[in-house]
């Protein structure tokens, strides 16, 4: 190949180059790309996850179930402490202080289920458009895994 003919070679090299690098970033996520509601795996409750500072956080904004069985709004009933049994599940702040690793992950936080009183360890990460929620006690890869789908209403 003669320098003339490299010369006609190098833009498209440059061109492929450019492309490549602009559509995998284009996967990349950002820390925002988890603010919006989620609707649980189980389609028992919708979390608005939200940003304070630079964490992320997360309520309960919706209940297929809102009233127990007398009638009322459903309340933290199963919390080992005392002075929060009476909270209301609706508006209750169940994900805290997550963190983006400027990658793919939001960790570092806690999850905590109303359901069995329990807080958990937590990391979540965007995949195929649904949101991995890993809770776990000591170690990520032991933990439970479940599934959120974006809410666009």
């Amino acid at each position: 190949m003669t320098f003339i003919q490299s010369l006609r070679v190098l833009p498209a090299a440059l061109l492929c180059g450019a492309l490549i690098f602009l559509n995998s970033s284009a996967f990349a996520q950002t820390s925002d790309n988890i603010l919006g509601v989620w609707l649980t795996q189980e389609q028992k409750s919708k979390i608005e996850i939200f940003k304070k500072g630079d964490k992320f956080f997360g309520k309960v904004i919706w209940l297929r179930d809102p009233l127990n069985d007398e009638g009322q709004p459903k309340v933290d009933k199963n919390n080992p402490d005392e002075s929060m049994i009476k909270r209301p599940i609706m508006g209750l702040e169940i994900l805290q202080n997550f963190e983006f690793d400027d990658k793919d992950m939001w960790e570092d936080g806690k999850i905590y289920d109303p359901t069995n009183g329990k807080t958990y360890s937590c990391q979540m990460e965007i995949d195929e458009g649904e949101l991995e929620v890993t809770g776990y006690v000591g170690f990520s890869w032991i933990g439970r895994t479940v599934r959120w789908t974006r809410v666009t209403e």
